[in-house]
């Protein structure tokens, strides 16, 4: 038997996805999960994805990559500009948050399921970034060498600093707009007004080029110890609380040991290090830009490869993260400027005040090399001008909000949605953000319990952040959401369900002031959940359930919950705690590419047609039961794991937040979670009940989209099990004429030992372990040709039947709700449970005519199809409805177990392929779903 050519493997695997993993670059973290399809040029093919696209221009924030904005026709967008070279700061956000959305509610995808094991939370506290206001001894000792420093920061009051923001404002839209920038204007302004020039000639030839403007800012900005560092997730939440909050009034609880500071003039001092941050980080992203833009078009400045190489050293995580930040402020601030009306009560003091008293009375013990005399450059505190900060697009920020609502079916939200874009818009209005609101109360006490334990208790090893916080009418989350101040990562998600709530009085009202954004909440007959919430992801699998943004909503409630918020306790998977950081998967670069080839363990040069089989998930001894229905029953919080009190699902007057606790005691309670089921079937008279308990935190992947092979139709080999279980001779196994077989996945090769059980099977062995499974699992995918010589390998994936025998869902009432799908493939094959095998001679092999120059060709194929492939394999986005109480239940079942799955559709993706991304990703478990 001759091996495969080349060709004929690449026509084979035509439109299956390969997986990858791959260095970015120096500095530039883990390697970045891929999935490609090499051999496919149709585009119908290569822009398959598992993830949905952002969906609204108010939601393109969420990730610093590329991404496509699938727009809705009533959106409102960003005035179009002529997109010009900009500067790439090569710094995402880990897990990729659009990977996080996997195109099966409750999913993610292939790159989030790799990331989230090196996700950004994962990440050590900022050393000494432990308050909110006043800085400690380390961090004041280096802002102090900063200024005192010859060839370092100038002294800057607060109107310099906004002053320098609206011309930098200024600046970058003219520079959108085609105008040129001369180096020697933005030498002279940097080195006059905010940096002190260099002490020594860095570029004799040319002293004033932009190369040494960016090698001074990337100084500044890249030192130790003096500013936030965005690439951690706490302070990228925070950054609006820094803006718009104030002490007492706006808190925060994500496990991090971050104090809210002690009041309104103890937090301007962050405040002023923030916008000094983000006019420097201004400064060098102008300067980038244009040197960008010079190389693109070959004009103006070009940088020289030996200063590559010193920006690419020089400038560290925190300072392309500065970078971030600085293109989100100039596209979505403007600062402005009015005059004081001196009639008017006294305007506030300047940060400086504030900043230079406190930094005076605190370190003047320090020695005198680094002490300054801060009091000569206070700022007056009867200014001519007061600044405020404004977001450009609230209207598009609105919208985006109501948007949000209307994909999660939020409760009246077609009767509300005028009152509430009413409410979001007043928030837009420009902010002095030294003025505290109207509001504020300096007496208002803490919303969270005083007797809390020590951060240091309950920070554990977390691969999703915990937020919970004070949500308050007109609050700082819905200040940054509206204003756009947006940076990538899982802040926007808290930000809209945040606004979502804060401009709505009668919600807080009913919900309580203290919201856990890691957890749920039911409201108005529906509840919502984080996608953080193993129960969001296991409810999202049910007909009805929607996903937005981080967000789950869902018809079903805990039995005995009224309204308000909860938790829910759920234990990490040890394995996957063992495999974060440096040992994580994603660093396993070979590993991922080498187990899950398309052709395993062979050579490329000696693979055989019998090393492949095309599996399926239904071959059987004894046939299954038939007509199998599954019904939610409940879904039931427990006795709390925190409290003695009587728990929801036993007592039915239970209020989480009645008017008393929310006085005495608003903390939101801790309560493991439960599903009941019913199952009924032929085999039995009467229903059976089943209950699974959601005390794991695990994650269930949507299977990579794959489209079939438009070239290939049959194997040529007489021995493989492909050609002894299908019946390709026109004939089914009792000798009646049937019509043609038609095989429509890809192939698997006998590396990926895998059996499959049928889900009744499973849920009747409670107490086995999946190496038990396994272990006693029947191999479904190894060919005779081996079976006598090749030794036995124990299978190692688990496939779970939810297709045979089970009576299809009742047709959804709301076909609206379902979810746009990625460019499906439809895998028209249904396989019946297959009798013994028959091993007849006489089996022949049905063709069709083949463009191959020999007869001898192991692959037949046809002709490439005149249409589009997208046409033919009937590609296409396409509206479905999917979910079930079926998969609901298998999740459930998942979630009890400890076990991460990949769900694999058969209308999506044929199982060959998402056994090999199973391989790839380290997994066991593939769900196979109707």
């Amino acid at each position: 038997m001759a091996a495969l050519t080349d060709v004929e493997i690449e026509k084979l695997f035509s439109g299956a996805p390969q997986f990858f993993a791959r260095s970015q670059g120096h500095g530039t973290g883990a390697p970045h999960p891929s999935v490609a399809f090499p051999w496919n040029d149709e585009l119908g093919i290569r822009d398959l994805t598992d993830h949905v696209q952002i969906g609204d221009d108010a939601w393109g924030c969420v990730t610093a990559g590329p991404r496509i904005i699938v727009r809705d026709p009533m959106s409102v967008t960003s005035p179009s500009v002529r997109k010009r070279p900009h500067f790439n700061a090569r710094c995402q956000e880990r897990p990729n948050m659009l990977s996080m959305q996997g195109l099966e509610k409750g999913t993610i995808g292939y790159q989030a399921a790799l990331e989230i094991s090196v996700a950004d939370a994962l990440q050590e506290e900022q050393y000494g970034f432990d308050s909110l206001g006043s800085k400690g001894h380390v961090i004041v000792e280096q802002r102090q060498r900063l200024l005192a420093s010859k060839d370092s920061l100038r002294h800057l009051d607060d109107s310099a600093i906004m002053e320098q923001l609206i011309k930098n404002e200024e600046r970058y839209q003219a520079e959108r707009s085609g105008t040129q920038m001369k180096s020697q204007e933005l030498y002279n302004e940097l080195f006059t007004k905010v940096l002190h020039p260099p002490t020594r000639v860095i570029d004799p030839k040319d002293p004033y080029s932009l190369a040494v403007q960016i090698h001074a800012l990337v100084k500044v900005l890249g030192a130790p110890n003096a500013w936030v560092d965005f690439s951690r997730i706490e302070w990228r939440i925070r950054l609006g609380q820094i803006l718009w909050g104030f002490p007492l009034d706006d808190e925060i609880f994500d496990g991090i040991a971050i104090n809210e500071g002690n009041d309104a003039q103890d937090r301007s001092e962050e405040r002023y290090w923030l916008l000094l941050q983000i006019l420097l980080a201004c400064e060098l992203l102008i300067r980038l830009d244009a040197i960008t833009e010079g190389d693109e078009y070959g004009i103006g400045e070009t940088l020289k490869s030996s200063e590559i190489h010193r920006f690419e050293k020089e400038a560290n995580t925190s300072v392309k993260w500065s970078l971030i930040l600085a293109r989100s402020w100039l596209e979505n601030v403007t600062v402005k400027k009015s005059q004081v009306n001196h009639s008017e009560p006294s305007t506030p003091k300047g940060w400086l005040s504030s900043l230079t008293s406190k930094m005076n009375l605190k370190h003047e013990h320090m020695h005198g090399s680094y002490h300054v005399d801060h009091t000569q450059h206070r700022h007056n505190a009867q200014s001519e001008y007061v600044y405020a900060i404004q977001g450009k697009y609230s209207e598009r920020q609105v919208h985006g909000l109501i948007h949000f609502a209307r994909k999660l079916r939020w409760p009246d939200i077609q009767f509300s949605a005028t009152k509430v874009s009413e409410k979001a818009m007043a928030l837009g209005k420009p902010a002095p953000i030294t003025t505290p609101p109207h509001t504020y109360d300096a007496r208002h006490s803490s919303y969270f319990s005083s007797d809390r334990p020590p951060v240091h208790d309950r920070r554990q090893p977390s691969r999703r952040r915990k937020v919970e916080a004070a949500l308050h009418a007109s609050g700082w989350f819905s200040k940054s959401y509206i204003s756009g101040l947006i940076l990538p990562g899982e802040v926007l998600s808290h930000y809209l369900m945040s606004a979502l709530l804060e401009v709505d009085e009668s919600v807080l009202a009913r919900l309580g002031p203290t919201a856990n954004l890691s957890g749920g909440f039911v409201y108005s007959g529906k509840s919502f959940w984080s996608t953080s919430c193993i129960v969001g992801r296991v409810l999202a699998a049910g007909q009805g359930a929607a996903e937005c943004m981080g967000w789950i909503s869902s018809d079903v409630i805990p039995r005995g919950l009224e309204e308000g918020w909860v938790n829910v306790a759920a234990d990490a998977i040890p394995a996957d705690l063992a495999r974060t950081g440096k040992k994580a998967r994603v660093w396993g670069k070979a590993a991922i590419e080498r187990e899950s080839d398309v052709l395993g363990d062979g050579e490329p040069s000696s693979v055989l047609p019998a090393d492949f089989i095309i599996p399926y998930e239904n071959a059987y001894a004894n046939a299954p039961p038939s007509n199998i229905r599954v019904e939610l029953k409940s879904l039931n919080l427990n006795a709390p794991v925190d409290s003695v009190s009587t728990t929801p699902t036993a007592d039915k007057g239970f209020h989480p937040f009645s008017d008393s606790s929310k006085e005495k005691d608003p903390e939101i309670h801790t309560y493991p979670a439960s599903v009941t089921f019913s199952m009924s079937h032929d085999a039995h008279d009467r229903d059976e009940y089943h209950n699974f308990a959601l005390s794991n935190d695990v994650n269930f992947v949507t299977a990579h989209p794959c489209a079939a092979s438009s070239y290939v139709k049959y194997f040529k080999s007489p021995t493989s099990p492909t050609i002894q279980q299908i019946d390709v001779g026109g004939h089914d196994f009792i000798g009646k004429p049937s019509s043609s077989a038609s095989i429509t996945g890809h192939p698997l090769h006998r590396f990926y030992n895998y059996t499959a059980i049928h889900l009744t099977d499973l849920i009747n062995q409670p107490s086995a372990t999946l190496d038990e499974l396994l272990s006693k699992g029947t191999l479904n995918n190894r060919s005779s040709s081996h079976s006598s010589s090749t030794p036995t390998r124990a299978p190692r994936f688990l496939v779970i039947d939810c297709v045979t025998g089970f009576a299809p869902p009742p047709s959804p009432d709301m076909p609206s709700l379902s979810r746009m799908s990625s460019l499906s493939s439809s895998f028209d094959i249904d396989i019946p449970i297959m009798p013994p095998i028959r091993t007849s001679s006489s089996l022949e092999l049905e063709r069709r005519p083949s463009t191959a120059a020999s007869t001898r060709s192991r692959i037949q194929r046809i002709d490439p199809p005149s249409p589009s492939p997208s046409a033919k394999m009937r590609l296409g986005t396409r509206r479905r409805q999917f979910g079930s109480d079926l998969e609901i239940l298998v999740r459930a079942l998942c979630a009890e177990r400890g076990w991460n799955a990949i769900i694999s559709r058969r209308r999506r993706g044929c199982l060959s392929c998402a056994i090999r991304e199973a391989g790839a990703l380290g997994w066991k478990v593939i769900i196979r779903v109707e």
